[in-house]
């Protein structure tokens, strides 16, 4: 009977497809040095849909895809989908990371029908798609609790856990191979049911390692998927995670932005991940994200005004990276976003869309900025306050100058190799930088475009 139950759970979006009228899940199955071709140069949008409109819906989100699209945006993170648990709920809302249902939407955000409705126009438009997916915990009322209690770890008493401290969420026990299959099952029902592209997986490192190993090439048979793991191990990559977050690198930018550290302080940040990291890991980098925008005041604070240029220009331009912008930091929104009531995102002036912009438009049309494309260091000033580097593919080739420093800073390229007549993004010009030297403003940068 357990055989059974279990293999009508790996079968069931199988049988799904049949039933309805489902997606396709057939799709690009490029591979580059060990990931979807896709995102090799692509980037990514974290979506909030409860504040990113007064509606808070995704057919209301849905009128900002054209504006996305013209900004850049390649690939949509949704924040969870999934209904939010009411036992023990934190607000009025309750978190988005406290899941009652892994296969059904918050009505809140509205339908299903909804849902596919708004990845098949992404889809139209040349976006990927990715969910935000809650493995390690559910949330306190899931109904797995009373249909599977052994489905959850136990404490001394013998009811199901809290994960950490979080009182509306109960921990998952990976040591149960049905659990383990049940979980597989219902991430490959958005695969075959809404055609998303990946996973975003938070709490990555909670699952244990052998679980990841079964489940992201299980998932992979499916469709060529891209997989985020929230977490900043090494062993993520190991188990199959396509990138991992860049915490090290950003606590790094941070300190160097508070004036705390100098600019080749991120040598070390990055120099962690050669030495650590599998050869082929793809990070993602970022100047806020939903947790540090809540919690830790990014980037309104951490990097605020003018210095959150360079650092942005770091993201999207450094190796490995998969660079993130999160919702409203196009705007900018300068204030934390509540993350448990209604606390709606308000967008009127898109003062950094433009600068985005460019940005992406580089990352997309640039296989230099491709994240296997190489890096190098270049001496362009004083190092403990400007940082400078060049990023090659082939015969392709940008070079990228920071001052992350609160004072102005002479600039001088001494490398024969970056001379010629480079294109400077930003200031939309040729420039010769044989014998150029110049003074950047405190929190300059310049980026270079060998075409």
């Amino acid at each position: 009977m357990q055989f059974v139950k279990t293999l009508l759970l790996l079968l069931f979006p199988t049988l799904l497809m049949a039933r309805n009228n489902t997606v396709s899940t057939v799709a690009d199955t490029t591979m580059v040095d060990g990931h979807p071709a896709w995102i090799m140069q692509g980037n990514i949008y974290e979506v909030n849909v409860r504040q990113y409109t007064p509606e808070g819906t995704f057919k209301a989100f849905a009128k900002h895809l054209d504006r996305l699209k013209d900004m850049g945006v390649q690939t949509l993170w949704f924040m969870p989908i999934n209904p939010i648990s009411k036992v023990d709920r934190k607000g009025s809302l309750g978190s988005y990371y406290a899941v009652s249902d892994y296969t059904a939407i918050n009505p809140e955000f509205g339908t299903m029908a909804d849902w596919k409705a708004l990845v098949k126009e992404a889809h139209s438009k040349g976006f990927k798609v990715i969910i935000d997916w809650v493995p390690n915990h559910t949330g306190a009322d899931h109904y797995w609790l009373v249909k599977h209690p052994d489905f959850y770890e136990k404490d001394s008493t013998g009811k199901a856990k809290m994960a950490a401290d979080w009182a509306d969420t109960r921990k998952l026990d990976y040591n149960n191979m049905e659990m383990q299959d049940t979980m597989i099952a219902q991430m490959k029902f958005w695969i075959t049911t809404s055609g998303i592209d990946g996973f975003r997986c938070d709490v990555a490192s909670g699952p244990s390692d052998a679980f990841w190993k079964r489940c992201i090439p299980t998932l992979r048979k499916q469709k060529n998927i891209f997989t985020l793991a929230e977490g900043d191990q090494p062993s993520l990559n190991e188990d199959g995670f396509d990138a991992t977050y860049t915490w090290n690198d950003f606590n790094m930018m941070k300190l160097i932005a508070k004036g705390e550290r100098p600019a080749s302080a991120m040598d070390s940040a990055l120099n962690k991940t050669d030495a650590t990291f599998p050869a082929n890991t793809l990070r993602m980098f970022f100047t806020s994200n939903h947790d540090e925008n809540t919690w830790n005041k990014a980037d309104y604070e951490t990097m605020p005004g003018a210095v959150h240029a360079p650092f942005a220009v770091l993201t999207q331009t450094v190796k490995r990276s998969v660079p993130l912008i999160y919702s409203g930091q196009e705007e900018p929104f300068l204030r934390a976003i509540r993350f448990f009531d209604k606390d709606t995102i308000t967008f009127k002036k898109y003062a950094r869309a433009a600068f985005y912009k460019k940005l992406l438009a580089l990352h997309k049309s640039n296989p230099a900025l491709s994240a296997d494309a190489s890096f190098k260091k270049v001496i362009a000033g004083d190092e403990k306050a400007v940082y400078a580097y060049v990023r090659e593919k082939g015969h392709h080739k940008v070079l990228v100058v920071l001052n992350l420093s609160a004072s102005p800073q002479q600039i001088q390229i001494k490398d024969a190799a970056l001379y010629g007549e480079p294109y400077n993004v930003f200031a939309g010009k040729k420039e010769e930088l044989k014998n150029k030297s110049w003074r950047m403003e405190p929190w300059g940068y310049a980026v270079y475009d060998y075409k």
